[in-house]
């Protein structure tokens, strides 16, 4: 960030870099309980928070909101670093501004992806590298499944899981004029937009039901059986099959259905 940049009323241009020296004696007496030391020290090192957050720029999210949650980070940073231990507070510092930007990003993800995965995905990108490297080219499928000793739709699946997500409306490019949407691309002529996004979101509360409850709504609504033949066939009372339908149909209307 070069020259006058605003965030959050804050002309980083202006901002105050401390020494090391001046950071160590206002540590010692912000730790003593002196807030406005403590003040200082936010202040002081503003600067590192706008280096760690522009790491994680271009993902689509507010520079505002990672500077606000760097903040948050640097606060927990000032106030758990150990004076004693001849660091500089940098060293301490980044780590932690860092964690609590990666957090607030994991947490408000537009999808969850389970940590196995995403172990996964890391793994496959660093054989990736090295196979390029060796090669001169970048592998196949196939060869990182291979290097890494897992499946293919394993690698398939762990890059897919870590791609960022595109909107169905997101330009994909300009044909006379108009803006050509993913959605045109992958829209037919037997459903609208609506419906096709109506099924999307019936497919995602359905994933939120438990398997019984999924079974139940597949054998009565899709394959057509009666309450009393679903019961037989999984083993519980008709009363708990109207039950357990009754309730997964509520679930449904509750996910669809906007707040």
């Amino acid at each position: 960030m070069v020259g006058k940049v605003e965030i959050c009323g804050v002309n980083t241009s202006e901002l105050k870099v401390l020494s090391s020296s001046e950071c160590e004696a206002l540590l010692r007496k912000a730790q003593a309980g002196d807030q406005a030391a403590m003040d200082a020290l936010v202040t002081g090192n503003l600067r590192l928070v706008l280096s760690v957050i522009q790491r994680f720029s271009g993902r689509g999210e507010s520079m505002e909101d990672l500077f606000q949650v760097g903040c948050i980070g640097l606060m927990k940073a000032l106030k758990n670093f150990d004076t004693s231990l001849g660091l500089k507070f940098s060293t301490y510092g980044v780590p932690m501004i860092s964690g609590e930007v990666r957090r607030y990003l994991r947490d408000n993800a537009p999808m969850r992806i389970p940590r196995s995965t995403r172990d996964t995905a890391y793994h496959v990108l660093q054989a990736r590298e090295k196979l390029t490297a060796e090669h001169g080219r970048e592998p196949t499928m196939d060869e990182l499944a291979a290097a890494l000793g897992i499946r293919r739709e394993e690698v398939v699946f762990a890059l897919d899981a870590i791609s960022e997500p595109v909107s169905l409306y997101e330009p994909v490019y300009t044909d006379g004029g108009e803006n050509v949407c993913v959605m045109d691309q992958i829209g037919d002529g037997r459903s609208s937009d609506e419906q096709w996004l109506d099924r999307l979101a019936l497919d995602t509360a359905m994933e939120g039901l438990e398997e019984r409850e999924k079974r139940i709504l597949s054998l009565r609504f899709f394959i057509g059986r009666t309450q009393t033949e679903v019961a037989r066939e999984i083993g519980i009372s008709q009363a708990q099959v109207s039950r357990l339908e009754k309730n997964a149909v509520n679930k449904i209307k509750r996910s669809m259905l906007p707040s």
